[in-house]
C-alpha cells in the first residue's frame, strides 16, 4: 500500500501536495513535493556556498518550509521555492559577513593601555571617521540617507527598507547603491 501512495504522490500536482500537507500536516506530502525540486534548491545554494555548505542549506531550507508553507499562499511553488532558497542563502551570507566583520574589527584593534595611542589607525581616530560619516550622511538626499541608515546601520533587508519607507524595491536598491557611493566620495574628500 505505501508503494501505491508513493506513486500517487509522485503523480500529484504541486498544488494538491501543498493542500494535503496543509490539511494533514504530514511531512510525507511535503517531502514528495520538495524531492521534485531538491536539485533546483541545491543549484541555487551552489551559487553562494561550497558543496558541503550547500547540502546543509538544502536541509535547512526544507526545515524552513515546514512552517512557512503552512502560512503562505503559494501559487507557483517552483518560483516561490527558488526565491525562498535565494533569500535563505543571502541571509546566511549576511550573517556570516556580520560575524566576520565583528571578529575582524575586534582583532584589528588590539587593546592599548596607553591612552595617547589608543583608537588611532593610520593617524585618523575612529571618532574622526564616525564624525566624518555622520556629516556625510547628512549631506545625502533624504531618500538615500533614510535607505542607507535602515540598510547598513539598522541592518534591515531590502524588503524591510521598502516596507518601512514605502519606496519601491528597485528604488530602494538604487538609493542604497547611490548613497553608499556618495558617502564614500564625501568621506574621501574630508580625509584628504
Amino acid at each position: 500500500m505505501p508503494f501505491i501512495q508513493q506513486n500517487i504522490m509522485q503523480d500529484a500536482a504541486d498544488a494538491d501536495l501543498i493542500r494535503e500537507y496543509k490539511a494533514s500536516g504530514k511531512l510525507d506530502f511535503l517531502a514528495a513535493l520538495y524531492q521534485r525540486y531538491m536539485n533546483l534548491v541545491y543549484g541555487v545554494c551552489l551559487k553562494y556556498f561550497d558543496e558541503e555548505a550547500s547540502k546543509d542549506a538544502v536541509m535547512q531550507i526544507f526545515e524552513e518550509l515546514i512552517d512557512k508553507l503552512k502560512v503562505h499562499e503559494v501559487q507557483n511553488f517552483k518560483s516561490w521555492l527558488h526565491v525562498l532558497s535565494r533569500n535563505h542563502c543571502l541571509m546566511k551570507l549576511r550573517a556570516m559577513k556580520n560575524k566576520e566583520s565583528r571578529q575582524v574589527s575586534i582583532d584589528a584593534h588590539p587593546v592599548v593601555e596607553n591612552e595617547e595611542i589608543g583608537h588611532h589607525v593610520n593617524g585618523i581616530t575612529l571618532e574622526d571617521n564616525l564624525q566624518s560619516m555622520e556629516k556625510c550622511l547628512e549631506t545625502l538626499p533624504e531618500e538615500q540617507k533614510r535607505s542607507v541608515d535602515l540598510f547598513y546601520l539598522q541592518e534591515k533587508s531590502y524588503r524591510e527598507v521598502s516596507i518601512i519607507t514605502g519606496y519601491e524595491m528597485n528604488k530602494v536598491k538604487s538609493y542604497i547603491q547611490n548613497g553608499k557611493r556618495n558617502l564614500k566620495i564625501c568621506m574621501e574628500q574630508q580625509n584628504v
